[in-house]
């Protein structure tokens, strides 16, 4: 049996709290590090005795200290037992698995980034990855919703980010005292945006609604449905295209996605219970 069906052994090095019912774990390698991944992949993360579910890889895709990183939500059994896991604490892993962002077409133009809640998770890596090479693109945008501001992950980062270059504006469903960002949906945020829409790429991952509505705003500015990437989830299980668990239409999105662009997606995404 090869790596991509057998989870390796991998210690939690680091755990970071996000939110209320997020963490952040740093998982070191016991043995061999697994091969380096492309911003929008994910891996398999098994808690022993529970389970296995497909969590982004939300690290730096320029380290090379083979350290995978991940922001888990607890919403779950297996999520749970993740996000409880303690420094020590033993994991397993397995992948990369699944399709990347295409952030080579966004050289040179405008790179829009929008995220929804806990999908702010899936995007943090080509953040990270733009951050790092900044002068390769023309403005670059960061637009994150969140339900509240004690729901926004990675706060502590934010300011560096923008400090780098990049435009990160945050809006919150309900306010709390203290708030004095934006108020309302991500899409009221897309809708007062000058965007170059010859020029400009989007990347989203959130609720299939946020993605499906915020897509309707951005071909509303002209911007094109090939220019646009979404990144979809289902049940995956296997990671590798076998299972048939993660079946969307014709795609297997642990082998074809999760990142689709809208072109592909948009007939997906709007069949009802598909």
């Amino acid at each position: 049996m090869t790596a991509t069906v057998v989870p390796t052994a991998h210690r939690v090095l680091r755990r970071t709290v996000e939110t209320h019912d997020s963490v952040t774990l740093e998982l070191c390698p016991v043995h061999a590090p697994l091969p380096g991944f492309r911003p929008g992949q994910f891996m398999m993360l098994c808690a022993p005795g529970v389970g296995e579910i497909p969590i982004s890889s939300c690290g730096d895709p320029t380290a090379r200290h083979g350290v995978s990183v991940h922001t888990i939500r607890r919403v779950g059994a297996v999520s749970a037992a993740l996000h409880d896991a303690d420094v020590g604490r033993m994991i397993g892993v397995r992948g990369p698995f699944g399709t990347g962002w295409n952030l080579a077409a966004a050289t040179g133009r405008d790179l829009l980034i929008i995220a929804g809640g806990v999908g702010f998770a899936a995007v943090r890596a080509p953040v990270l990855a733009v951050r790092a090479d900044r002068a390769a693109y023309r403005a670059v945008t960061v637009v994150v919703g969140a339900r509240s501001p004690e729901e926004i992950l990675y706060r502590g980062e934010l300011d560096d980010w923008r400090a780098a270059g990049i435009d990160v504006l945050v809006t919150v469903d309900r306010p709390a005292p203290g708030w004095s960002g934006p108020i309302g949906f991500v899409t009221e945020v897309l809708g007062r945006l000058d965007l170059d829409p010859a020029r400009t790429r989007a990347i989203l991952c959130g609720p299939e609604a946020m993605m499906r509505f915020s897509v309707r705003v951005l071909l509303g500015q002209g911007v094109a449905p090939d220019a646009v990437e979404v990144s979809l989830e289902r049940n995956m299980q296997c990671g590798i295209g076998v299972c048939g668990h993660c079946q969307l239409g014709e795609l297997l999105l642990c082998r074809d996605g999760p990142v689709v662009d809208y072109a592909s997606a948009a007939p997906l995404m709007h069949t009802r219970e598909l």
